[in-house]
């Protein structure tokens, strides 16, 4: 069956809780399911004008919280509802602290957030790459001192039945399971 090109599924859609102050320091989060790694200390994510945008054009600052199992609620409803009608964070009853790297909220219930600073803003191409000058994660979900996503269970967004899921099952080994056919053309 083909199906409109428009509708493409690419997975995963993380689900990124994006953190920024207005131009009166009040707190703002969306829900955005369009993003990436793009460098080594670097993010890359696209997102259409919102009040985020403004704020982040204003700042030169935002964070970057990875929805979880546990906050899907919270994170959901940063989503389906706009900053510019109601204040998200008071409403969702989440608490915020001012990064010290940045002129950005972390929001507390995220295990895993980034500082980051905008680095570039593409308003036509709705493209925001942000450099990540630190990185704040909960010792609950660390092991040997590196962010174990079987503990953080972070979600993605599933656009084709537009729900969340959970990530986190260990499946294989990177750089190591590939070696069994490496190794099978030295026969």
């Amino acid at each position: 069956m083909e199906f409109d090109a428009k509708h493409s599924v690419i997975v995963p859609e993380g689900v990124f809780i994006i953190g920024t102050y207005d131009e009166n320091g009040v707190p703002n989060a969306m829900n955005a399911a369009w993003g990436i790694q793009s460098d080594y200390g670097e993010i890359t994510l696209y997102l259409a004008k919102h009040k985020t945008t403004e704020n982040l054009k204003k700042t030169g600052a935002f964070t970057v919280a990875f929805a979880t199992r546990s906050t899907v609620t919270i994170s959901d409803y940063f989503g389906i509802e706009s900053g510019n009608n109601v204040n998200k964070i008071e409403k969702a009853g989440v608490h915020v602290h001012k990064s010290e790297h940045v002129n950005a909220p972390i929001i507390e219930e995220y295990p895993l957030t980034l500082e980051c600073e905008v680095k570039e803003w593409d308003e036509k191409r709705e493209m925001l790459v942000g450099k990540i000058i630190a990185q704040q994660a909960d010792d609950a979900i660390l092991t040997d001192g590196k962010i174990d996503l079987g503990k953080l269970q972070p979600i993605m967004y599933d656009a084709s039945f537009h729900v969340y899921r959970a990530i986190g099952e260990v499946v294989g080994q990177a750089f190591s399971d590939g070696n069994k056919i490496k190794a099978s053309d030295k026969q």
